[in-house]
């Protein structure tokens, strides 16, 4: 950390796929952390990498100036952030609440008006990226919140992101989240149709991956998922599992909103299809095999 930097002690409560590269990136920078994770298999990686051990929540709150957590879903997400217990209720007033997880705008909310009757500075700071992407602190950020509180937090940003965005003061980062993750899992299902399409009609694999990867349609997503592709490796980066709970989160506010969400729809019932055939564990990208299945294609 250089002499530009506060002295921020920054606490991390989700030591998880994506949570233990951003800890460990706040480490490289410099940045003391003092991490809690239910998992000490977890914690004790993290704790081997140069963290402080929290025992509980609401230590880890009242050490720290900032406080990041990661977790699964919306039911975790509300019993970590509040309660007595809770990270709101132990933070210093003018504190700052960071929060990456991919988790609903109505739950988010609740957490808001909490954070708000505390006194506590709550960002959304959502991420795009797997656990790969984090790791090489590549991350896109994605922040909205009180905008002095995204500027303090600025340099820890830099240090688990390439990228950063300030969308808003409310829930703009929770749903630009979920754009994302919306584009992303249609994609998936658009690449397993394709390949499925060609591989059946006599095309090889290997080649269809590499003309794929060379034409206008290879975004970032398409060139990452390649080579694994062309290997038939399904091991998980997000699993199915993880990514039809983001799509379940993108219909519901598709609901409220009223918008019809056909594509997300048919390729919300491919994932239940996978996951109902075992492979609810292997990344969200083994879709490709689900239609093949589906095709009749051994």
């Amino acid at each position: 950390m250089n002499d530009a930097q506060p002295a921020v002690r920054a606490g991390f409560i989700g030591i998880g796929n994506m949570g233990l590269p951003m800890a460990t990136n706040l480490l490289k920078a410099g940045y003391p952390v003092i991490a809690c994770d239910r998992a000490s298999d977890r914690l004790d990686a993290i704790v081997s990498r140069g963290a402080a051990r929290g025992g509980s929540i609401a230590e880890v709150a009242r050490e720290a100036d900032v406080v990041f957590t990661s977790l699964p879903n919306d039911a975790i997400f509300r019993s970590v952030a509040l309660g007595n217990d809770g990270v709101i209720a132990n933070l210093r007033e003018r504190a700052i609440y960071m929060d990456t997880s991919t988790v609903s705008p109505a739950v988010s909310a609740e957490v808001a008006r909490a954070a708000d009757e505390r006194g506590v500075r709550y960002l959304r700071t959502t991420v795009s990226g797997n656990g790969v992407v984090a790791a090489a602190g590549a991350l896109t950020v994605m922040a909205s919140g009180p905008r002095d509180a995204y500027e303090c937090v600025l340099p820890l940003i830099h240090a688990i992101g390439r990228r950063a965005f300030y969308l808003g003061v409310a829930e703009e980062a929770r749903l630009m989240k979920l754009a994302v993750n919306l584009m992303i899992s249609v994609s998936a299902g658009m690449i397993g149709e394709a390949l499925t399409l060609g591989r059946k009609s006599g095309l090889d694999w290997s080649q269809m991956l590499e003309v794929l990867a060379s034409s206008h349609v290879a975004s970032p997503m398409v060139l990452y998922k390649a080579p694994p592709l062309k290997e038939r490796d399904f091991s998980s980066t997000m699993s199915a599992i993880t990514q039809t709970k983001d799509v379940d989160l993108i219909l519901d506010c598709a609901a409220e909103s009223h918008v019809p969400l056909h594509l997300t729809s048919a390729v919300r019932g491919l994932f239940q299809g996978l996951i109902s055939t075992g492979g609810g564990e292997e990344d969200y990208i083994a879709l490709v095999k689900h239609v093949e299945m589906l095709s009749g294609v051994a």
